[in-house]
C-alpha cells in the first residue's frame, strides 16, 4: 500500500504529517535502524482518532515518543509508525490539581512543569530519556521512584480509535511490567495520557532535586554517545550492570556496538553500529553473564522489525 492509497483508505481531511519510506535512525536514540513503510505524525488527538478509525484492520502499528528504548531491524518495519512526540504535547493543571500530560510529553518537561508549579515528586522524571506514552507501557523509573506511582487515571485508546479512561487497578503493575488485566494483544491498546499527582511543595527545592539528578546522570552514564539507556532489568536484590561487570564484559566490543566503560549495563554506539550490532551484543551479554553467573538478564529494550 503506498501513501497514496493509504491516505485515500483512512481520509482526505487527516491534519498530520504522512510520510513513506522513513529511515527509522533519525527517530531513534540509538541512531541506527531500518525504513519504516510509513510514518504518521497526528496534528493532535482528534486527528488521531480519525487516522485510527480509518486504518486498515490488519495494517501494523507501532506507537514511537522519542525512540529511547527501541531497537528498529534493518529490514525495517512493514506498516505504519504513529510518532507521538512533538505532537502529543499537551500538558496542564486540573482543577483538583492534578497533572494532565499527553504521551508525547518528554520526561524532562514534566519535571520542569511540576516544578514550575510548586509540585514535588515529579523530579526523577528528568532522569528519563523518553516521553510519557513509553514510561506508562513499562512503568519506567530511576532513583528509587516509577512512573505509576504518580499515576490517578490514564487515557488509551485501542486500533479502532475508540478512547478509555482507566485506572491502575485495571493493570497488573511491577518493576519495568504494565499488562492491562484480560487484554489477549497489548498492541490492541496504548497510552495517549495519564493524570498524574503530586505533593504540593517548594518548586526551588524541586528545581534543586532535578539539577542534581541531571548531574548525577552526568557522572553515570555515556550521555555523549548514542544509546536507549539501560538495556537489562535489574534482577531482584541485584543490579545487571554488577552481573556484567564482573562477567568481564565492560568494553566488549561488537561492530560499532560497545558495553559502556562508564556503566556496563549500557550499550552506545561508537559511531557505526548497525542494529543487528547492537541486538547481537544484547544476546552476548545475555548468554555470557547466564553462563558465567547463572542469571538471565532481562531486556528493557523493545526489538521491532524484521532482520536485513
Amino acid at each position: 500500500m503506498n501513501m497514496t492509497e493509504l491516505r485515500h483508505l483512512v481520509n482526505p481531511a487527516l491534519r498530520g504529517k504522512l510520510s513513506c519510506d522513513v529511515t527509522m535512525h533519525k527517530y531513534t536514540s540509538w541512531r541506527t535502524g531500518g525504513v519504516a513503510e510509513r510514518m504518521y505524525q497526528p496534528a493532535d488527538l482528534d486527528d488521531l482518532l480519525v487516522f485510527l478509525r480509518n486504518l486498515p484492520a490488519d495494517e501494523p502499528l507501532y506507537a514511537v515518543g522519542l525512540g529511547s528504548n527501541l531497537l528498529v531491524r534493518e529490514g525495517g518495519l512493514h506498516g505504519t509508525v504513529l510518532m507521538l512526540h512533538g505532537t502529543m504535547s499537551a500538558l496542564h493543571l486540573e482543577l483538583d490539581g492534578s497533572v494532565y500530560a499527553e504521551a508525547g510529553v518528554p520526561g524532562a518537561k514534566l519535571a520542569r512543569f511540576a516544578a514550575a508549579h510548586n509540585l514535588q515528586g515529579a523530579e526523577f522524571f528528568a532522569g528519563i530519556p523518553g516521553t510519557l506514552g513509553g514510561m506508562l507501557a513499562m512503568n519506567a523509573g530511576c532513583y528509587g521512584s516509577e512512573t505509576w506511582e504518580k499515576v490517578l487515571r490514564v487515557q488509551t485508546v485501542n486500533r479502532r480509535g475508540g478512547v478509555h479512561v482507566r485506572t491502575p487497578a485495571d493493570y497488573e503493575i511491577g518493576y519495568r511490567h504494565v499488562v492491562k488485566h484480560d487484554m489477549e494483544n497489548e498492541q490492541d491498546e496504548f497510552f495517549i495520557a495519564a493524570w498524574l499527582q503530586f505533593s504540593k511543595g517548594d518548586g526551588e527545592s524541586a528545581r534543586r532535586g532535578i539539577k542534581a539528578l541531571l548531574n548525577k546522570r552526568i557522572a553515570s552514564q555515556p550521555l555523549n554517545m548514542p544509546n536507549a539507556g539501560s538495556v537489562f532489568r535489574n534482577p531482584q536484590d541485584d543490579h545487571a550492570a554488577r552481573l556484567i561487570e564482573q562477567s568481564g564484559l565492560k568494553g566488549r566490543q561488537l561492530g560499532g556496538a560497545q558495553v559502556s566503560e562508564k556503566h556496563a549495563n549500557f550499550i552506545v554506539n561508537s559511531g557505526t553500529a548497525t542494529a543487528a550490532d547492537i541486538e547481537n551484543l544484547i544476546n552476548e551479554v545475555q548468554a555470557v553473564v547466564e553462563k558465567k553467573t547463572g542469571v538471565k538478564l532481562q531486556c528493557e529494550v523493545r526489538i521491532i522489525g524484521e532482520a536485513a
